[in-house]
């Protein structure tokens, strides 16, 4: 008795039935209708790339107008710009921070986001010193306004004098006595 062969009894094994005319017919009437999908959809995306994307519908999407306050928070948030903005208001409104006086005679000058450094510059000896006194008070207030550890330290610069010009006579563009031979 060999597998191969059916016995009597048994009935023939069904081999996979081959697609017929009607059969071959509806697999490329889908393959057909499937490439023409597929060809439609990268046409209309490409018309709506053509007139600068897809337009907002009945519902709220992303692509909404929005008001300016609430596109300029977002791009803040987008961009990670939240701490040099809020140091830049700091910046602004720095005469409330410090107080009149002390504004008047000491600005900040720039921030350094890596260091988290404030640096002020003062326009003589003596507010520079009062100004390095108040340092602890100031990255407190300035801490508290901003968020904890935003300014870990203010960084004081003294004045700085008018440049030294050595003799009745200069060159133009030269930048001192250095300045000799090229």
């Amino acid at each position: 008795m060999s597998m191969d062969r059916p016995e009597a009894g048994e009935p023939a094994p069904k081999k996979a039935a081959e697609p017929s005319g009607v059969d071959l017919a509806r697999v490329a009437l889908r393959a057909a209708k499937e490439q023409a999908r597929a060809r439609g959809d990268a046409a209309q995306q490409r018309k709506q790339a053509r007139r600068g994307g897809l337009r907002s519908g009945a519902r709220a999407d992303g692509r909404d107008p929005m008001a300016l306050g609430a596109a300029i928070n977002r791009l803040l948030n987008e961009r990670g710009w939240e701490t040099p903005a809020a140091v830049g208001g700091v910046m602004g409104r720095w005469p409330q921070i410090v107080g009149e006086d002390l504004a008047k005679h000491c600005v900040p000058e720039k921030y350094d986001e890596d260091e988290r450094v404030l640096v002020v510059q003062c326009d003589s000896t003596a507010w520079a010193t009062q100004l390095r006194h108040l340092t602890p008070t100031l990255v407190a207030r300035l801490n508290e306004d901003l968020g904890h550890g935003t300014v870990r330290m203010i960084k004081v610069l003294n004045p700085g004098g008018p440049p030294r010009r050595y003799g009745p006579l200069r060159a133009p563009g030269s930048t001192g006595p250095g300045d000799t031979y090229g």
